[in-house]
């Protein structure tokens, strides 16, 4: 032996199995996490895609008091009105208006790439919002 005692070799770094405990740990945390942030970035896609569909909202009734009408898609956007950057990348947006006598909307935010699978968000010109867990969460 070169002199080196049981207690001083230990002190020397970690074993194998040590560092592999430490990796399994660092593994069961990431899998128990990961799937929770990843909802949380959807929820908060979808806080501002309601944000904005209410804002949107808000304009229709305005143009509603202007014009005694509601505006689609294409004279929002030529009256300066653009979908934010960030709620553009997960959604995109269409109003269909109503028809007769009584002017109505019903606006529509698609939920595009990872955001899919969270689904779509509906108001019309009535403040029904559908599906309703999706606006009370």
């Amino acid at each position: 032996m070169n002199g080196w005692t049981a207690a001083q070799r230990r002190n020397g770094g970690f074993t194998l199995i040590e560092l592999m405990v430490v990796v399994a740990i660092v593994a069961i945390l990431i899998a128990i996490v990961l799937p929770a942030y990843q909802n949380q970035i959807i929820r908060g896609h979808r806080a501002a895609a309601k944000s904005e569909m209410l804002e949107i909202a808000n304009r229709q009734q305005q143009f509603l008091l202007a014009n005694r009408a509601y505006a689609d898609k294409t004279t929002l956007e030529s009256n300066g009105y653009s979908l934010p950057t960030a709620v553009a990348a997960n959604y995109t947006y269409a109003i269909a208006l109503g028809g007769g006598a009584v002017p109505s909307y019903s606006m529509t935010f698609t939920a595009i790439g990872r955001q899919a699978s969270d689904g779509n968000l509906t108001i019309t010109n009535e403040g029904v919002k559908t599906p309703a867990d999706k606006w009370t969460r």
